[in-house]
């Protein structure tokens, strides 16, 4: 599980107790400014600042003046770093039930904020992809989601699915805003627009899309409008339960 270059892969148990603060800390060793949190800390600025290639167990010892090998008494790998990065960032669940309004109104609250924790820590988007040990904060938010489909009157199952729905389309959106590795916006537009002045002939639904400003809305319209579709299908879906009272 370890990033290249980094030596000690860590194991599920050790990461897990990291997460939810049952791991031993350690009781010896001449480097008592080192600290879980510091770590974690240091780790989250760099990746703000660099991205999360730019983060290593290396680097983050040479911020402290320590040597590699004194940070793998606190996390047994880059791995394990990297699940406290996203617990820490994450922080606390949301608070839905303060939000005026009904269900929709607190998922489209939860997908709002979760869009500005991926644009505040663009890292994110690529250190939360694939499956990996989840912390508190983390679950926390799901159930923060759950729970309001829940008291909307989906089952079980379709709670699952809408949440999949919700968080994709949230991810999508974020990508889009935050990809590294993609062009600039104004680069990307030349390009592009110099192949349609050549071909546009070919595509004639996308210039006239273009033209009609389809593609110069404002970076938050994707997730407003999205949300719309999302949420009027759902209460569609909820609507035609059986079973559903009249009006709910």
């Amino acid at each position: 599980m370890a990033a290249k270059g980094d030596k000690g892969g860590g194991d599920l148990a050790r990461g897990m107790d990291l997460l939810w603060g049952t791991a031993d800390r350690p009781s010896r060793g001449p480097k008592p400014s080192m600290s879980v949190e510091r770590i974690t800390g240091t780790a989250i600025e760099i990746a703000d600042a660099e991205g999360l290639a730019a983060v290593s167990m290396q680097r983050i010892a040479a911020a402290f003046g320590f040597t590699t090998m004194s940070l793998y008494r606190y996390v047994p790998g880059k791995a394990e770093l990297v699940a406290l990065m996203i617990d820490t960032a994450i922080g606390d669940r949301p608070d839905l039930e303060s939000v005026p309004g009904g269900w929709r109104d607190r998922l489209a609250d939860w997908a709002r904020q979760c869009l500005r924790l991926f644009v505040r820590h663009r890292w994110l988007i690529e250190a939360t992809g694939g499956h990996r040990i989840m912390g508190p904060n983390e679950l926390g938010w799901l159930d923060a989601a759950l729970a309001v489909l829940a008291d909307a009157g989906f089952p079980p199952v379709e709670q699952h699915d809408a949440f999949l729905l919700l968080n994709g389309h949230v991810r999508s959106v974020a990508q889009n805003m935050t990809g590294a590795d993609r062009l600039r916006v104004d680069e990307w537009s030349a390009a592009l627009g110099e192949r349609l002045r050549r071909h546009g002939d070919r595509y004639p639904a996308l210039v006239a899309a273009m033209r009609g400003g389809g593609y110069s809305q404002p970076a938050a319209e994707p997730l407003e409008f999205g949300l719309r579709c999302l949420l009027d299908g759902l209460e569609k879906l909820l609507a035609e339960a059986p079973g559903t009272p009249p009006g709910r």
